[in-house]
Parts: C-alpha cells; sequence; structure tokens
C-alpha cells in the first residue's frame, strides 16, 4: 500500500527519486504513469495498469466518452522502469501536462502514486484541510463500529 507524501527534486534529465517504501512493489511488478485527473500524473504498478487496460478495452467504441477516456489513458501512458538509484524517467510531455519543472510531491493513494508539481499539492492539501468538507466526506465512508 502507498501511503505518504515525499518531496523530491528531479535531475536534468527528468528522473524523479522514487521514495524507498515504495519501490519493492514497483520493482516486483514495474509500473505505468500518465496523466492524472486533477492536473497531476498517476503512477500505476502493472497489474494495477492491466486492470485498467481491460476495463477500457472493454468499452463501447460507439460511446464518445469511452471514446476519450481511452484516448487520454493511452495516449499518455508511458511504461516506467527503476534505474539503480531507485528513479523513474518523467517525460517531458507528461511534465508538462502536470506544470513539474524540477520538484515533484509523490503522494501514496493507497494503491496508486500521484506526482504532483509543489504549488498544485499545496493547493490540493489547501481543500484537504477544510474541516467542514471533510465532515461530509468522512460521513459518506461510514466509519462505525459495528
Amino acid at each position: 500500500m502507498f501511503l505518504g507524501q515525499f518531496r523530491h527534486n528531479l535531475d536534468d534529465k527528468g528522473r524523479l527519486t522514487v521514495p524507498a517504501r515504495y519501490r519493492e512493489d514497483l520493482l516486483s511488478d514495474g509500473a505505468y504513469v500518465m496523466l492524472g485527473l486533477d492536473h497531476n500524473l498517476l503512477l500505476l504498478t502493472s497489474p494495477q495498469f492491466a486492470q485498467v487496460s481491460q476495463r477500457l478495452n472493454s468499452m463501447n467504441l460507439a460511446d464518445p466518452n469511452a471514446r476519450a477516456i481511452r484516448r487520454l489513458i493511452f495516449s499518455t501512458a508511458e511504461q516506467v522502469e527503476l534505474d539503480k538509484a531507485g528513479r523513474i524517467l518523467i517525460s517531458n510531455n507528461l511534465r508538462n501536462l502536470a506544470s513539474i519543472d524540477t520538484e515533484a510531491v509523490m503522494v501514496g493513494t493507497g494503491n496508486s502514486i500521484e506526482i504532483w508539481s509543489p504549488g498544485l499539492w499545496d493547493a490540493q492539501m489547501k481543500l484537504l484541510e477544510d474541516a467542514e468538507a471533510n465532515a461530509t466526506r468522512f460521513a459518506a465512508l461510514d466509519l462505525s463500529s459495528s
């Protein structure tokens, strides 16, 4: 499970260091990075990406929304591998799409990792710190003990 948040600099080739606690899952299965849904990037293990691909490939091609989501995901997805130093290469295209320059924030979201530009992540954190909104979010989660 991917938990926590980590800030790392990218080197001049666009390589981003993956936190040590994330590496084992990514090393064993490989990974894919693609455009996320919130002006960020999404990093999935190979099995997770295979599940997403299977669902996308089973969608009705006559549906314009299905075609759009297939284009969005498949046209931005790239297979990544960890190098010996525990880094992944993020292409210029993906860095530009997510406004990532010299620094990125890797955020564990359970079964996936989001990669954010620091400014956009800080703005996201402001939204996540809204106590009233969080009360509504947690109510929907239903954390009752029974």
